[in-house]
């Protein structure tokens, strides 16, 4: 990897920890919300970006990691590390089950099978409603929402952690793209019928890729129930799973600041819609629309188009 590509990298890190100091506490916030989601996107341009896997299933995962924290806090009393680790490990599972079964199709065929999961998952959200409070959903105890005594509620460090996982993720991410399962996936998308002749098992990274998605997803999920201290059914509901699309195609496929940019544009567009009109979401139609008109390999897909040819 060139030295180009970490001085990019680590200085959007440093950027965003330098903001920290500086901005007004209702960015403050706004900017912590971003790198959650943005950890989300990440995950979702794991499967969609890398790998070709056109996923409208995502919520489930983000969901699972948020829920298994979030019922780990309310039922057992968990803190918040160890109740985050149980989120990871359900947003594995599922993903590991999920995977094994919808990776059997492909096209729009997988699209429909993770949709029908998703609903499935969300469905069930519903119907446990004594366990998860339904539809309402829940506040998670603030007694459990701390890491070695410190509140992770306070807007200072709900800001670190969120830049900590953002951190990780984004060159956790960019290692593994540069590595050699990595380009592997590359191929895979670009062309499966070569990568298998070469003698790639094509459906096994295929399914690592997913779990590796859903894992980060429900990373970001755990990490917002921790946060944020709210865990809701609408975090599964379709809606979730097409936010991540959105991020994606906005920010630039395929790239590891895409779907930063990608949150950042459009958490920003709607925040300011929201203020102008209630149908906000057609502000958010219009801008795909014309980035797809005009750039239609995202922000950061056109920056390498057109300046920086090796941008990973």
């Amino acid at each position: 990897m060139s030295r180009r590509d970490w001085m990019l990298h680590l200085g959007l890190v440093a950027l965003l920890l330098a903001l920290h100091f500086v901005l007004p506490a209702y960015h403050h916030g706004n900017m912590a919300r971003i790198m959650v989601l943005a950890v989300y996107a990440m995950g979702y341009n794991l499967a969609f970006g890398y790998s070709g896997l056109l996923s409208l299933g995502h919520a489930m995962f983000f969901a699972a990691g948020m829920y298994g924290t979030g019922l780990a806090s309310l039922h057992l009393g968990w803190s918040a590390a160890p109740a985050w680790g149980l989120g990871l490990v359900c947003g594995a599972a599922l993903a590991l089950a999920v995977g094994a079964l919808a990776l059997r199709t492909a096209g729009v065929a997988f699209m429909i099978v993770t949709l029908m999961f998703s609903q499935a998952f969300y469905l069930a959200i519903l119907y446990f409603g004594d366990l998860t409070h339904g539809d309402e959903g829940f506040v998670l105890p603030a007694a459990t929402r701390q890491v070695a005594g410190l509140a992770l509620g306070g807007e200072g460090i709900r800001y670190l952690v969120a830049w900590g996982l953002f951190s990780v993720c984004l060159i956790g991410s960019l290692w593994l793209v540069r590595h050699r399962f990595g380009r592997v996936l590359i191929a895979i998308r670009e062309n499966a019928e070569r990568a298998q002749l070469l003698g790639y098992d094509i459906r096994a990274r295929k399914l690592v890729a997913l779990v590796l998605s859903g894992t980060m997803s429900a990373a970001a999920g755990g990490a917002y129930g921790v946060l944020f201290g709210y865990a809701g059914a609408s975090f599964a509901a379709v809606q979730y799973s097409i936010f991540p699309l959105l991020y994606v195609l906005l920010g630039g496929a395929g790239t590891m600041i895409g779907p930063f940019l990608g949150t950042l544009f459009m958490f920003y567009l709607i925040d300011i819609g929201t203020g102008i009109t209630q149908a906000y979401m057609l502000l958010a139609g219009v801008a795909l629309v014309l980035l797809t008109l005009f750039a239609p390999q995202g922000i950061a897909g056109e920056l390498r188009r057109r300046i920086w040819s090796r941008l990973p």
